[in-house]
């Protein structure tokens, strides 16, 4: 598989990263299996094949997930195969009953740094990433604990999660209202002067390209990865979902806007358009979507997130499939995503 390189440290991973989450939270639990699971890492790190130097499968997961039990699912493949995976996982974020809520202090990022690694079963942590600032401790000090991490040779690098901003996407008429990333931008211009930042990581898909705007170009132009998260749109871009399907309850997407039956059915369009691009390669929707999340730049590394080795093996195989000028311009001239929003 082709690779990439995130960072001014020229950090080296797989071209197709892989998103954890699913396996362990989030999604249909009743489909959670730690077996299945394990193999579908097995054969993730098969597909990408580790060159000579580094730049295996970059695994992407947090404490948050499960939560904890991701991490330790994980740590059960590292054992046997860590100089072939590039590891990602998260601080700063903890799971109650019946909510989630942010702690930077730079105490307990030191101890959750040492939990994780216990947890993965690995001296280093590849990219240590903030998943939300806490806000009743300045991002800095939650980024000097991080930083004290790498001096330790516990990290060999730090990433920032871009703030949630959906609540920002739509202004209120006549008013133009803050940029979607403004807020990640103001704390990666903080975070900077600290330590430097090797990888953001911010949604980015044909369903939602708004990265593109300012937040990819403001990385590019210092050097900075972006792994781009939810690349198939939380499953929809795949086409292997129907409109009116229902999700088990503690599944994202059965609170999701976009994934009512009313919008699953008027976003069709942008599925159509996927599969029409993937017939004249021979590829499938999922992979033509990966490929356009690859064609915005070499920073770009996107990380579908997947429990079932099909899908595994099948999104590593978008590496291979080059978009033409014609392709991209086919699908930037789809319709844009609707949502209850909208």
């Amino acid at each position: 598989m082709e690779r990439r390189t995130i960072g001014a440290g020229a950090l080296e991973v797989g071209a197709v990263g892989l998103g954890c989450m699913p396996m362990s939270w989030a999604y249909t639990g009743s489909r959670q299996r730690g077996d299945a699971s394990v193999r579908t890492l097995h054969a993730a790190l098969d597909a990408v094949g580790a060159a000579r130097g580094g730049g295996g499968l970059l695994l992407d997961t947090a404490d948050m997930y499960g939560p904890f039990t991701n991490e330790l699912l994980i740590g059960r493949v590292l054992k046997e195969r860590r100089a072939e995976a590039f590891v990602s996982t998260k601080c700063g974020l903890l799971v109650g009953e019946q909510h989630i809520v942010a702690n930077g202090r730079p105490g307990y990022v030191k101890r959750a740094c040492d939990a994780s690694l216990r947890r993965l079963q690995t001296e280093t942590i590849d990219l240590y990433q903030l998943h939300r600032a806490d806000p009743e401790v300045p991002i800095e000090e939650t980024w000097g604990a991080m930083a004290d991490l790498v001096a330790a040779g516990k990290v060999r690098a730090l990433g920032l999660c871009a703030v949630g901003a959906r609540a920002h996407r739509r202004a209120a008429p006549g008013r133009p209202g803050p940029g979607l990333h403004d807020a990640t931008i103001r704390q990666l211009e903080r975070v900077q002067q600290v330590f430097p930042v090797s990888a953001v990581q911010a949604e980015l898909s044909v369903w939602s390209p708004e990265a593109l705007d300012t937040l990819l170009p403001w990385c590019v132009a210092r050097g900075i990865g972006v792994l781009a998260a939810m690349p198939l749109g939380n499953g929809f871009l795949t086409g292997t979902l129907k409109p009116g399907q229902g999700f088990e309850p503690d599944d994202l997407r059965a609170r999701h806007p976009r994934f009512t039956a009313e919008m699953m059915a008027a976003n069709q369009p942008l599925v159509v358009g996927l599969r029409r691009v993937a017939e004249r390669h021979g590829a499938t929707p999922a992979q033509i979507a990966l490929a356009w999340v690859l064609a915005q730049g070499r920073h770009v590394v996107p990380i579908p997130g997947a429990k079932r080795e099909r899908w595994a093996v099948e999104n590593a195989g978008a590496a291979a499939v080059r978009l033409t000028e014609e392709d991209l311009a086919e699908i930037a001239a789809l319709p844009a995503a609707l949502g209850s929003w909208d």
